[in-house]
């Protein structure tokens, strides 16, 4: 049976708009954007046409392993034979094994995993368990992040997101990034959490000073908070270790993972908690249920992507692509002085800031006509996020580099015209 293209692109395109998301129609037609993706192979996704992009996107993480990995989707493909999505009212022997698992690769004491489908969902069941746990009400984020467009995520989000659904859940309070007497002023007896991207991508792959975290720590723990980290973006692999945050050699209270847990290919989320929060959970067992969280076909998925995570040399190939990277974002910088400010990275969690609001969408335009696929960020459009999967080949990020430097030289062009 013909999965792709089994209509014109034309067709398809208006059937989409009648039927799924009109406004994404009008945004798309008239940027100029008519990628439709076909053919989804490693790092490259392939329009309908054939024309070819690098993913420099990559769903903010979920094609971590590319697209279609070969073991990823066999995992699949075996868990069927005997599987299906199970009960999630019910003791589960798959749910417990990816559990398991996830405790065993998650920092200090986090040895407990609530299972959800996206990465909304278990900042959701987060910010509940820190609220449950401690008895206040009193959530702290951070001012330009994102954490999803759920109930109690959106209410930690930027003002265009969460402003047509007001009134939204109250106790929520932002602070800078980056920042730590704007947080210890605010962090108080009735915090309940503080809830942190290891490194905002929506606010620019904003990368914090190294104290920044253990000074987060140090205040939660001064006034009995619980410390959220958000790794839905950052972790399994992203930025050159298993977690973001390991980087910064803290530990927090809760971790939240997704994304990248699917593998491309089966969606799932995961809230890890430390055991000193379960006395709530075991108080009330059944406080929270997600009927898709934990599909016990997704755990073989999820075990897989913790498989080719933890083979030998897969982090040492990440942290050399990074160090790739990192020499070619330096050369463009010195050949573009005007229009690159700095490079922002940290592994392979990467982003170019422009010396533009308007050049970060421009670039993401413009990468269409370079065979490359990047985004800028929402709440800081001068910046280009660059995040390729991190199975790319050296070979692969010298064409990344190669695309970003004409596109820097014809938004040039067009700046000097």
């Amino acid at each position: 049976m013909k999965f792709i293209a089994q209509d014109s692109k034309q067709n398809i395109i208006d059937r989409f708009g009648r039927h799924v998301s009109s406004g994404k129609v009008d945004f798309f037609t008239q940027s100029g954007f008519d990628f439709i993706i076909g053919r989804r192979e490693g790092v490259s996704i392939y329009d309908l046409d054939g024309r070819r992009l690098i993913n420099c996107h990559s769903n903010g993480g979920v094609y971590n392993l590319g697209h279609r990995h070969p073991q990823v989707v066999e995992a699949l493909r075996q868990a069927l034979d005997e599987l299906d999505i199970g009960n999630s009212h019910l003791i589960s022997e798959h749910r417990a094994l990816l559990a398991e698992r996830l405790a065993a690769v998650a920092p200090g004491d986090l040895n407990r995993v609530i299972f959800g489908v996206g990465g909304g969902e278990a900042i959701d069941m987060a910010i509940k368990l820190a609220r449950g746990a401690t008895g206040r009400p009193g959530i702290i984020y951070a001012e330009g992040g994102y954490h999803g467009h759920t109930g109690l995520a959106l209410a930690a989000g930027a003002p265009q997101y969460r402003q047509p659904f007001e009134p939204l859940a109250s106790g929520f309070h932002a602070v800078p990034f980056g920042d730590l007497d704007a947080l210890a002023a605010v962090v108080d007896e009735h915090t309940a959490a503080v809830l942190l991207e290891t490194i905002p991508a929506t606010a620019g792959i904003v990368i914090p000073p190294e104290d920044y975290f253990a000074g987060v720590r140090a205040i939660c723990d001064r006034h009995g908070a619980v410390m959220i980290i958000d790794e839905v973006q950052t972790g399994l692999g992203r930025c050159g270790a298993v977690w973001g945050i390991d980087t910064y050699g803290v530990t927090p209270d809760i971790l939240v993972t997704g994304k990248g847990l699917s593998g491309g290919i089966y969606p799932l989320s995961a809230t890890i908690y430390a055991d000193a929060l379960d006395p709530f959970m075991r108080e009330h067992p059944f406080i929270h249920v997600s009927t898709f969280g934990g599909a016990e076909v997704g755990c073989y998925v999820a075990l897989k992507v913790l498989d080719i995570l933890e083979e030998p040399g897969f982090l040492a190939h990440v942290q050399h692509m990074a160090d790739v990277f990192g020499a070619g974002f330096r050369a463009l910088q010195q050949k573009y002085p005007r229009l690159v400010v700095e490079s922002r990275q940290r592994g392979l969690m990467m982003g170019l800031k422009l010396a533009d609001a308007q050049l970060g969408p421009l670039m993401s335009l413009i990468g269409l006509q370079f065979g490359i696929l990047t985004v800028y960020a929402n709440n800081e459009p001068s910046v280009n996020q660059i995040l390729p999967p991190l199975i790319i080949s050296e070979a692969e990020a010298q064409e990344v580099l190669e695309a970003l430097d004409g596109m820097l030289a014809q938004v040039g062009e067009m700046m000097t015209a």
